[in-house]
């Protein structure tokens, strides 16, 4: 049930108890997966809603905390596909006279979105970085990352290649930003991540760590966003 008063959260999940039959065909892993995305509200309300993605949930969420994707402010979502970001950014800053303000790049295809222009590209590619601000016609307000590396099975090797895609981020937002902007990034706990932590603390004003409900609990991954980029 969507609470009314915050409607990135959820009542009570009960009901939600679908038993996955086995399949010698299909791997256990593969079953109990399967169990999660039909027990999980958030799925369901993903599809209600007509969002690319439950993780456009994360975002509700940190943003009905912080309160920082306002009318008129431009946004820059880095790995945006399938585009969940997207969609919850530009309902929330609304493009001004046709002219998009949610720009997204990701080495995927994103669908389009209205609102949105997105491009195909790696942001490690300085290349990309300046067509985006190109495409903007100025520094972003505001930098989305909810870039995860593919998963190994092992969470210290996850661990550093998601911290990687962190300081990618973060490196565009030093670079890029508007004086006083923001930087929203997902952040997998593990030790490694300290450095980029230290450097976020350095370049802005305020910082805090957020694991949105719509984070599954087992999950490590929380976000740090940044408040008040101090400017280069």
């Amino acid at each position: 049930m969507i609470n009314e008063n915050n409607p990135g959260s959820f009542g009570s999940s009960r009901g939600l108890s679908k038993k996955i039959k086995k399949d010698k065909k299909r791997k256990s892993s593969s079953t109990r997966w399967l169990g999660r995305q039909l027990n999980d509200p958030y799925v369901l309300e993903t599809k209600k809603r007509g969002y690319k993605s439950r993780a456009a949930f994360k975002l509700l969420q940190i943003n009905d905390k912080y309160n920082f994707l306002l009318p008129g402010l431009s946004v820059i979502d880095l790995g945006c596909a399938p585009g969940g970001w997207l969609q919850i950014a530009s309902e929330k800053v609304s493009s001004i006279s046709g002219h998009e303000k949610v720009l997204g790049v990701d080495i995927l295809k994103t669908e389009y979105i209205p609102g949105c222009k997105s491009i195909i590209g790696d942001i490690n590619d300085k290349n990309v970085g300046e067509q985006l601000i190109k495409l903007l016609g100025q520094k972003p307000d505001i930098v989305l990352s909810d870039m995860a590396a593919n998963t190994t099975g092992h969470r210290q090797t996850d661990h550093i290649r998601t911290t990687y895609l962190l300081e990618i981020a973060l490196d565009f937002s030093i670079e890029n930003l508007n004086n006083n902007g923001v930087f929203l990034a997902k952040c997998f706990k593990g030790g490694t991540e300290k450095e980029a932590l230290d450097l976020i603390q350095k370049n802005f004003s305020k910082v805090h760590h957020v694991k949105p409900d719509a984070s599954r609990k087992e999950s490590v991954e929380e976000y740090v966003i940044a408040l008040g980029f101090k400017g280069k």
